[in-house]
């Protein structure tokens, strides 16, 4: 499976409304501390937003309603992986990406064979408090080997101007969420963005 290589994450449908008609192709739903009504309203908007503009939905910890709405793609963090019916997903042919930070984390992904593997934070990232220090390039390197044919998702203080090394140490994709949603203008950061990426297109 290849992955789009830019991969923003959004809190809102607000978000993707204004910057999928740029051209974005993969983007993460990641809504935290919200009742699942309101969650379930936001996940068949973003699932029909995206249907129109052709690009790639990923719940993130929702499953259930990701499973409820018809999605095809979740993002688990590792405590969901223990709650989460990962056979009732499979099933549904729902496919699956899981974070991790550690060896051990990752050891725990592998053992559920998902379709790719996100490393972070990369990078110092004030998005939220992080218990991890940062990972480095070395380390995405060493993802790289580890994960084998897996889309390896690079995620934590990126931006347009460190993308060359994420991408040269062997990440697939580039996770971004402040520096697109913090930015004073979101969608010119996001233009350079998909500029930054398109050479690495399928």
């Amino acid at each position: 499976m290849k992955l789009d290589c830019f991969y923003p994450i959004f809190d809102s449908v607000a978000w993707m409304e204004r910057l999928l008609p740029l051209g974005v192709r993969l983007v993460q739903l990641r809504i935290k501390e919200r009742p699942v009504q309101h969650v379930r309203r936001e996940i068949a908007a973003a699932r029909s937003l995206c249907a129109r503009a052709g690009a790639w939905l990923v719940v993130n910890d929702h499953w259930e309603c990701a499973l409820s709405e018809g999605c095809d793609f979740v993002h688990l963090g590792q405590t969901d992986l223990d709650s989460a019916d990962v056979i009732a997903l499979r099933k549904a042919r729902v496919r699956i990406g899981i974070s991790t930070h550690s060896h051990a984390e990752l050891e725990h992904a592998l053992a559920f064979d998902p379709d790719y593997v996100a490393l972070g934070p990369i990078y110092p990232t004030t998005l939220k408090r992080m218990p991890w220090a940062p990972q480095g390039l070395e380390r995405v390197q060493e993802w790289k080997r580890l994960v084998g044919n897996r889309p390896l998702v690079a995620i934590g203080g990126l931006t347009v101007e460190r993308l060359a090394g994420v991408f040269a140490a062997g990440a697939d994709c580039a996770a971004v969420v402040s520096d697109v949603t913090c930015h004073p203008d979101p969608e010119a950061r996001t233009r350079e963005w998909l500029a930054a990426t398109h050479p690495r297109l399928p």
